[in-house]
């Protein structure tokens, strides 16, 4: 398969009537030789820019994108040896669910039965043996997405691009179709880049993940370092749902130990050893403190707990979601989400103690938005 490469990699898009755009801002990206890489991010972040960059549909500005070590600024998209998966799926109407799979191999003038051999392989794979004599009119959603990824299986590529495949499905399709991808990366071992704004199809189907934000790259890392250890409070918001609570505050110290105070609530809870030290000189100072929905546990379900890790909180909404509840709470002016058990009794604006999780919070920068607890 392939390594890919973005170098310092630069897209503009000029503007007449304003100031340009920049949709990717200088990046650097290294994706390792067989990896699932999945850039995700909210719309306009750069992530499908950037993939239509490395697929050559978009100029570049400025920089380099190498492919197994090679510049591939100037070579022609079907030069590349890379095949797209597009999320409108870009099928032919009026050929064949064979024909459409062929089609790329045809225009490369390959023989008649090496074409057959790779439809048919590829149609094993993907199990759709019996759909190749229809027409695309003639398949689901799902399916139409099937031969779309099977024709990009035909041309055997050095890289998979898939930009959003998965959006123009039900709820259960994309589960069910997100599954299928990951074996297929599996099974073919090949180096795929899949663009999403659904961080759910990041964190389960990813090796690592890119969170870009505002054509920048936030984070780079493994599903589960990023979901525990977010770079930045966009990643700490984004990643994750419901997302981390974050409670603009301040450090207080009291009797020799270091506690968070959130503005215009009545929560004060004390900080462990590893916050601590990240707070050290943000005693008097604003700070942000995030904690995960299911690091926040009603009192009555744990056994044992420091009450100082604890505070009093109001119900507003509980959403029971079958194995757990979702809870939304309020203290003053802050509003937090909570992950409980589904046996916990939740009344709306009953008031509950809830307990704050020490060695699962963070602390981020107001200015910089950057985790603190990171360096600790």
């Amino acid at each position: 398969m392939a390594t890919v490469e973005l170098k310092n990699l630069l897209k503009i898009y000029p503007n007449r009537k304003g100031e340009d755009v920049k949709a990717v801002n200088h990046i650097d990206l290294s994706i390792r030789d067989r990896e699932f890489m999945v850039l995700v991010g909210p719309s306009g972040c750069g992530k499908s820019t950037s993939l239509r960059m490395i697929a050559g549909l978009e100029d570049i500005t400025d920089g380099e994108i190498l492919i197994d070590g090679k510049i591939i600024n100037d070579v022609q998209p079907k030069d590349r040896d890379i095949a797209m998966v597009f999320q409108n799926y870009a099928l032919y109407p009026h050929m064949s669910v064979y024909e459409n799979m062929a089609f790329g191999l045809k225009l490369r003038k390959y023989k008649k039965d090496e074409i057959d051999r790779r439809v048919k392989d590829a149609a094993e794979i993907l199990g759709i043996e019996e759909l190749l004599q229809r027409k695309p009119a003639a398949l689901s959603g799902g399916q139409r997405q099937r031969v779309a990824v099977g024709r990009a299986i035909v041309r055997k590529p050095k890289v998979f691009l898939f930009d959003e495949p998965l959006s123009n499905l039900d709820a259960k399709m994309r589960v069910s179709t997100r599954a299928e991808i990951s074996k297929l990366h599996a099974r073919l071992a090949s180096t795929m880049i899949y663009v999403t704004h659904d961080q759910v199809e990041a964190m389960t189907m990813g090796d690592r993940i890119c969170v870009m934000n505002g054509g920048d790259i936030m984070q780079v890392d493994e599903p589960l370092q990023i979901y525990n250890h977010p770079a930045n409070t966009f990643v700490a918001s984004f990643i994750g749902s419901p997302p981390m609570n974050l409670m603009l505050g301040s450090i207080q110290r009291q009797s020799q130990a270091l506690y968070f105070k959130a503005d215009g609530a009545e929560i004060l809870l004390k900080l462990s050893n590893r916050l601590a030290d990240a707070a050290a000189d943000y005693v008097g100072r604003s700070i942000i403190f995030g904690v995960r929905p299911e690091n926040i546990q009603e009192t009555n379900t744990l056994k044992d707990f420091e009450p100082e890790h604890t505070a009093h909180v109001t119900i507003d909404v509980a959403e029971p979601m079958g194995n757990e509840t979702i809870l939304y709470l309020s203290s003053g002016d802050q509003s937090l989400i909570g992950r409980v058990r589904s046996d916990v009794r939740t009344e709306v604006n009953k008031t509950i103690t809830v307990w704050f999780d020490p060695d699962r919070a963070h602390l981020f920068d107001p200015e910089t938005e950057e985790n603190l607890s990171l360096a600790t």
